[in-house]
C-alpha cells in the first residue's frame, strides 16, 4: 500500500481483526485518485468492539468492508466521495456535523448515498 499502514485497517481493540487485502487496495487506490489525505478513523471492527462503541450488529464494519474517513473541508469531501465511487464503493454516507465519510462495499445492502 502506498498511503496506509496495515494497522490503519485493523480493529481498534487490538484483536487484530482486519480488512481484506483487496479492500485495502481499493481504499488505497481511492486515496491516490482523490489526491487529498484520507484519515481513517475506523475500518474493520470485531463484533465485540462494534457493540462496545454502540454500533449495530449489522454494521458493515464487522465484515471488514467499511471505512470511516475524516475530511477537512468541502473540497476534500467532494474529492474523496468522487474517488470512492470511482473505485467501486457502493454505499457512501456523510456525517457533516462530525466531518466524516462512511464508505463500504457491502454486497448484501442496496447501493446508497446518505447523510447522518
Amino acid at each position: 500500500m502506498r498511503w496506509f499502514k496495515e494497522d490503519d485497517f485493523k480493529c481498534k481493540c487490538n484483536c487484530r481483526f482486519d480488512c481484506s487485502d483487496e479492500f485495502k487496495k481499493d481504499v488505497d487506490d481511492a486515496r491516490d485518485l482523490a489526491g487529498v489525505p484520507f484519515v481513517l478513523t475506523s475500518a474493520a471492527r470485531c463484533l465485540q468492539h462494534n457493540r462496545n462503541i454502540g454500533s449495530k450488529d449489522t454494521s458493515t464494519h464487522v465484515s471488514g468492508l467499511a471505512v470511516d474517513i475524516a475530511y477537512k473541508d468541502e473540497l476534500h469531501l467532494t474529492r474523496i466521495v468522487h474517488a470512492l465511487s470511482r473505485c467501486g464503493f457502493t454505499r457512501i454516507g456523510v456525517n457533516a456535523k462530525k466531518k466524516f465519510i462512511h464508505a463500504d462495499k457491502d454486497p448484501i445492502k442496496p447501493d446508497a448515498v446518505f447523510g447522518y
